[in-house]
């Protein structure tokens, strides 16, 4: 499990970055975008496979299809959400109840 979450961190840095790095290319790079957007929303549902997947997959294709919006890193946030901030709210929000037998 830990090796895949490594693997999921390195390979979001990496798409992050290559996102990114297409908002530093001037005239060439909202072209580029176009090409870039379709490919990073497939790998984000490929990373992350189910329902929150395919939401991750919209947004990142919004992201980087809009212009002005690259400098958000998307597939960092995306692991964030699946291996910190959701793990810490699954399990804050455990109820036990418990029925009194006499």
């Amino acid at each position: 499990m830990k090796k895949l979450k490594n693997n999921l961190l390195i390979k979001g840095l990496i798409y992050d970055a290559i996102g990114m790095s297409t908002y530093a290319i001037p005239l060439v790079g909202p072209f580029l975008d176009l090409l870039w957007a379709p490919y990073a929303a497939k790998k984000m549902g490929e990373m992350y496979p189910g329902k929150k997947g395919k939401i991750a997959s919209v947004i990142v294709f919004l992201e980087e299809i809009l212009p002005g919006t690259d400098v958000i890193p998307t597939f960092t946030l995306m692991w964030l959400y699946t291996f910190v901030w959701k793990k810490e709210a699954a399990n804050s929000d455990i109820i036990i109840e418990a029925e009194v037998v006499r």
